[in-house]
């Protein structure tokens, strides 16, 4: 099964040529919902208009070598590692998702376009990394749906509720559960089933990638933008209009805000965790 090229096998059925348009339709109905989606939105306007408000307020400039800093920072941190999230298991979760479901997807392509029929002599590891990269989407997504959304392990509804915003994380998993389900029905012979899972993990496949415009998926191309635009606004000083990190003892910041040590004091007391001294289980 592990090193079994399920496409290839599926070439007795369906030509490699109506597979191959199938990938190209999907990736178009991708690109084609996220512009729509941000059409719709107006999320290019939005940072557009946030970006020249920064420079506005702009105590510095910013050149274009620590820009490009910035943007490596920011592929590095919040793109390849996920370092945003505080919360370590909802980072690993991320994590094994995000890269579970690029594998997934990149060798998909590579054995329907480069390998697509049994005679094709395929490397043992594509359909390797294929079953890896959907058991690995399915660890973290199941774990996040399980264990850490914050509507079950926060406020307390069951899993099996769901709302129009799941339609990305519910798609996503059922790909990958009806894709495994079935290449292992087709490695032994289950001709009949084999059918129904395959016919659900192209269901789940279209409403994944053709629901674009109705999921979450395209937060995915606008999180390193936001992430990026906020680098900048650090580094030149406006901050998105909001104040500085201030060390609350010190007598300058005090006597800019005298309502520190009016309400305070002179020595204003660490104030603690906060919401972070515990997770949050109180339904």
């Amino acid at each position: 099964m592990f090193t079994t090229n399920p496409f290839a096998e599926l070439s007795a059925f369906i030509p490699p040529v109506a597979m191959q348009i199938y990938v190209i339709a999907m990736f178009v109905m991708v690109v084609g919902g996220t512009i729509i989606d941000t059409i719709h939105k107006k999320s290019a306007q939005y940072f557009f208009e946030n970006s020249e408000k920064a420079k506005k307020n702009a105590a510095r400039e910013v050149s274009s070598s620590d820009k490009a800093s910035l943007a490596l920072k920011t592929v590095a941190n919040e793109v390849l590692t996920s370092s945003e999230f505080s919360n370590q298991q909802r980072r690993m979760s991320h994590l094994l998702t995000m890269y579970g479901f690029i594998l997934f997807v990149a060798t998909t392509a590579i054995m329907i376009f480069s390998y697509p029929t049994p005679e094709s002599a395929i490397p043992v590891a594509l359909p390797l990394f294929w079953h890896v990269g959907a058991l690995m989407l399915c660890t973290g997504g199941y774990w996040f749906w399980f264990a850490i959304r914050v509507d079950v392990s926060a406020e307390g509804h069951p899993w099996y509720r769901l709302v129009r915003a799941d339609m990305f994380i519910v798609s996503l998993l059922t790909m990958a559960t009806f894709a495994l389900i079935w290449s292992l029905l087709q490695a032994q012979g289950v001709a009949g089933w084999s059918t129904l899972f395959f016919a659900l993990f192209i269901l789940s496949s279209t409403v994944l990638f053709g629901g674009v415009l109705w999921s979450k998926f395209a937060h995915m191309f606008f999180k390193p933008a936001a992430a990026f635009q906020k680098r900048v606004t650090k580094a030149d000083g406006s901050r998105e209009n909001l104040p500085e990190d201030f060390d609350l003892t010190d007598p300058s910041v005090q006597a800019k805000f005298p309502d520190i040590p009016e309400y305070m004091g002179k020595n204003p007391a660490n104030m603690g965790l906060g919401i972070k001294r515990e997770s949050p289980h109180h339904y």
